[in-house]
């Protein structure tokens, strides 16, 4: 199989897709890896790592995208790179479609088979793919927080740490999965104060035995969300609803009830965010102020440490890249429900319930 690399277009986006070692087990595997040249330069990868591991080198796009039989990403198609999706393409990457119902359409047109990390998930409920990102996005929201916090920086000039003989910042944070736990550990070795909110009551105790009484967890409500809210000084945004858009949970009435200066860092933006006034947003231009709260909602956090998030994403994705490259797609997903569950594309059709609720779309069962 050919599996083809190209450098990611969206803005500031550093990652790759693969990094050498990943090249270097494909090739010994019998199979030719086609990269873009300077792909990996954001993440510190030069063109001759991947050269010396195997890969080969295109001076286009264009041509990466022509020749593979695979195309291994980071970040969704853009529309300059509509016009290179083809039929039969297996597109191997984020896609967070719920909210996408544009690119959606293009993927079901060009008969993409669209494999998407963030809903390749196990019998367990755990998302193999998605966790390394929400695990940086997660730890990077609390650093985001606390500079926009910062006066300077618009925000009402909290230190989330405190000093002695002052009260430390609030961080709230809605959601109990990998991002909200990442949050919490960040937030609590601040020193902050620091609430959970999460509809998983198990998860919760687990959560209050691992911090010891650090992290104040709440069962999540509208009253419960309001109450943290009118305290709070950062919010993050951590909920998640496999493949679906996230639900809003903070309307833009409530933000009457947050400090001014206050910051809210919706790390669900990907699918939608989870407040009602969150729209994405880019690390060049990454917050704005609705009502007098800071908004921080950048769709792709973990690429402002792309040598951390390339290395820690492609760990995660090669293993299901060389059960396909291997076995070829129709086995692959014969023999693995875990990235069965990740198409969301296949021949035409929508083959995603989540999806198609969020977008109010006919959907197919996909079988193998």
């Amino acid at each position: 199989m050919i599996i083809g690399v190209p450098k990611e277009i969206k803005e500031k986006e550093f990652r790759v897709g693969i990094v050498p070692s990943g090249v270097k087990g494909l090739v010994q595997a019998g199979h030719t890896v086609l990269i873009e040249q300077g792909a990996g330069s954001g993440s510190g990868i030069a063109d001759g790592q991947y050269r010396a591991a195997g890969a080969g080198l295109a001076p286009s796009a264009a041509e990466v995208w022509a020749k593979a039989d695979l195309v291994m990403k980071v970040k969704e198609p853009l529309r300059p790179e509509y016009p290179l999706l083809k039929p039969g393409l297996i597109l191997y990457t984020y896609l967070h479609l719920a909210p996408l119902p544009e690119l959606t359409q293009v993927l079901l047109d060009a008969r993409v088979t669209g494999v998407a990390y963030e809903t390749v998930r196990l019998d367990n409920g755990a998302l193999p793919l998605l966790a390394p990102m929400s695990q940086v996005a997660g730890r990077m929201a609390i650093q985001a927080g606390a500079h926009f916090l910062e006066k300077e920086a618009g925000g009402r000039g909290v230190l989330l740490a405190g000093v002695p003989g002052v009260a430390p910042g609030h961080v709230t944070i809605l959601g109990s999965g990998t991002v909200g736990v990442n949050a919490a550990q960040m937030a609590v070795g601040l020193g902050a104060e620091v609430s959970m909110l999460g509809r998983n009551l198990p998860k919760l105790a687990e959560l209050d035995s691992l911090f010891r009484g650090r992290v104040t967890t709440l069962a999540s409500s509208q009253q419960a969300i309001e109450e943290e809210l009118a305290k709070a000084d950062l919010v993050v945004g951590a909920v998640l609803v496999v493949g679906a858009c996230a639900p809003k949970l903070i309307s833009r009435k409530m933000l009457g009830l947050m400090p001014q200066g206050s910051v809210i860092v919706d790390v669900a933006i990907d699918q939608g965010g989870c407040a009602e006034t969150s729209r994405p947003t880019y690390h060049s231009d990454p917050v704005y102020e609705v009502d007098g709260i800071i908004h921080y909602c950048v769709a792709n956090m973990p690429g402002a440490v792309p040598r951390t998030s390339t290395f820690a994403l492609t760990n995660a994705t090669l293993p299901y890249c060389l059960a396909m490259a291997d076995k070829g797609f129709d086995r692959a997903m014969r023999e693995d429900r875990a990235l069965l569950r990740g198409v969301n594309v296949h021949q035409g059709k929508l083959v995603s319930r989540e999806v198609a609720d969020s977008q109010g779309r006919e959907w197919s069962e996909i079988s193998f």
